[in-house]
């Protein structure tokens, strides 16, 4: 059993199969998942999802990318869906220096905004960090983000990085990249962190794992994750969606 605990079934890419997507993810024991509302039009997506199917559950929130965009109106809005039932996170949000649409001083104020918003309705807040460890560190402690914790999604950082996350409240949740030849991080924080400060995801539709890397992701290749764990913990793979499950269950209060 698994909990792919980050997934955008409300993208674009799965308009044309989106209930085979959904069935082949439960086809593969991939029993509960948590999409991700990122802006309007994806967060009305994501909760017409929790509408219509009991496993599936939303998180709410404004990425960084799009940070310019986020009025006042829209916080309000993602404050007052999350006193529904099925929404169990505020996010993603966090910061994204790779892209520059929206300015560095815009990204990180909408970011505080969610972080005092999540404090306030006493939901975690999941992490979207791209080239900004540094201040995505810095602001969450600044704003005792360790009330109410959150998750670092697709984690590719350092174990050190990880140990400071986890020091916060703050889960590790791996995706695809554990599984690349290539990712020595991601792979040396599968194996030295205990599994019990670990989540599974997918990010889909992006970074699928191995063997689909480059194709467009789905719920149904999360254990293929668990799988590369299990390896590299010299465990079961029955044991990692154990495990993890109980982890993503507990830390989102999922019935």
């Amino acid at each position: 059993m698994f909990i792919d605990t980050h997934v955008h079934l409300n993208a674009d890419q799965y308009d044309e199969d989106l209930q085979e997507v959904i069935d082949r993810a439960l086809e593969n024991n991939v029993t509960k998942m948590i999409v991700i509302g990122f802006d309007r039009k994806t967060i009305e997506r994501a909760m017409d999802l929790t509408e219509k199917y009991d496993f599936i559950y939303a998180v709410v929130g404004w990425h960084p990318v799009d940070a310019i965009d986020c009025t006042p109106e829209d916080l309000q809005w993602i404050e007052e869906l999350a006193a529904h039932p099925k929404v169990v996170g505020i996010g993603e949000t966090g910061l994204d220096y790779h892209w520059d649409k929206s300015p560095k001083e815009v990204q990180q104020e909408v970011f505080r905004k969610q972080i005092q918003l999540a404090k306030k309705v006493q939901l975690p807040i999941i992490i979207h960090n791209r080239e900004a460890t540094e201040d995505v560190l810095r602001i969450l402690k600044e704003e005792k983000a360790e009330e109410v914790g959150g998750v670092m999604h697709c984690f590719s950082g350092s174990v050190e990085t990880a140990r400071e996350s986890i020091d916060m409240n703050f889960m590790i949740s791996l995706g695809g990249p554990v599984t690349f030849k290539n990712a020595k991080k991601p792979k040396e924080v599968a194996e030295l962190i205990p599994i019990e400060h670990l989540m599974i995801e997918t990010d889909a539709p992006y970074l699928a794992p191995h063997p689909y890397r480059g194709k467009r992701n789905e719920p149904s290749y999360v254990p293929l994750v668990a799988e590369e764990i299990a390896r590299l913990k010299g465990l079961t793979i029955e044991e990692v969606g154990e495990k993890t499950t109980k982890n993503a269950e507990q830390f989102f209060k999922l019935k």
